[in-house]
This record gives C-alpha cells, structure tokens and sequence, in this order.
C-alpha cells in the first residue's frame, strides 16, 4: 500500500511541475544551474515537455514498479539517487536543457533487474544486458524519431546512459556493502 501511495505522490507531482510558473523553475538548465539554481540539478527529471511525455514517463514507473514491486523506501531512494546523478553528469555532456523521468527510469530499472541477478534469479541479467544493450543502441543510431515527434524534443539518450550505469553502480554497491557486512561461515 506504501508503494502504491508513493507512486501516486511522484504522478501528482510530475502532474503538478507540468504546469507554470513551475515547470520553468524546475527544468535542468546548464547556465541556471551554473548561477546558484542547484535544485533543478534534481527537479528536472520530475518535469515534462509534454502531457505526451510524462504519460509515457509516469506508465514506465508504475510498470516498473508492477515488475520489481519494490519497497516505497528502496524506490524513492533509487529514484532519488538516480536523479541527481543524472543531474550532476548531465554538466560532461553538451546538453544546456533537459527534462523528463526517462533517464531515471533506466537507473531505477538497471538497479532492481541487477539487484535481482546478484542474489541469484539468474534471469534477471537478461533484464540488466537488455537495458544496457539498449542504452547502447541509443547511443550508436539513435532513439526512435517517432518518440521525438511525440515528445517535441530530441530523446536524452546521455541521459538514459547516465541512469542506466547509475543504477547498475548503486546496486553493486549496495551488494558489496551488504556481502562485507556478513560474517564469513567459520565466524558464526
């Protein structure tokens, strides 16, 4: 029930950002960012281009969810690291602009779909080499121009990649960190 709150608190707000004044004091900005507006390096992933677009974002979420059923806590963590990560290595690529919860979304499924592979559902790499082979292909050709066309504007693939590999990195992460903090056999 937790989770299915919070999911309807991250719709209402992305819903919410949509609109202005908001959705112009949220998006990611390179040279506002640069002069002291650091919350966008968050909020930018939480607003949209269009209603298109965020239908589209907030479906993937909820799907998301829907497969992995993580806990509220995990999400909003993951979701929120995520986020920033995308919002800080979005300053090594050559983007001045971004919005939208894609990239986020690629992190959030990379860490639940690695997570699973490394405590043992061996099917589970299929789900993390299928998002990275897609990140690849995105980066090589290109997204497909009828996302473009839906969301009026270019698809971030350096965004998808920089959540993809984000998420991948925090669950291995959380993985070492919890396999070092259990006691080896012979120390039971």
């Amino acid at each position: 029930m937790r989770l299915f709150l919070l999911l309807i608190a991250i719709s209402l707000v992305c819903l919410g950002l949509q609109f202005e004044p908001l959705a112009s004091q949220v998006n990611w900005h390179r040279y506002l960012i640069n002069h002291g507006q650091w919350w966008r390096i968050l909020t930018g992933n939480f607003t949209h281009t269009n209603f298109a677009h965020l239908g589209m974002n907030l479906a993937g979420l909820w799907v998301i969810c829907f497969v992995f059923k993580p806990s509220a806590k995990s999400l909003l963590l993951c979701l929120l690291a995520v986020s920033v990560s995308i919002g800080v290595f979005n300053f090594f690529t050559s983007m001045n602009g971004y919005v939208g919860l894609s990239g986020a979304l690629h992190g959030i499924f990379a860490y639940f779909a690695t997570l699973e592979a490394l405590q043992e559902r061996k099917s589970s790499w299929l789900l993390v080499a299928g998002v990275m082979l897609k990140v690849t292909w995105e980066m090589t050709m290109g997204a497909a121009q009828s996302t473009s066309d839906m969301i009026n504007a270019p698809v971030a693939v350096e965004s998808h990649l920089i959540g993809a590999l984000s998420g991948l990195v925090f669950a291995l992460m959380l993985y070492l960190i919890k396999k070092k903090s259990q006691p080896l056999p012979h120390e039971q």
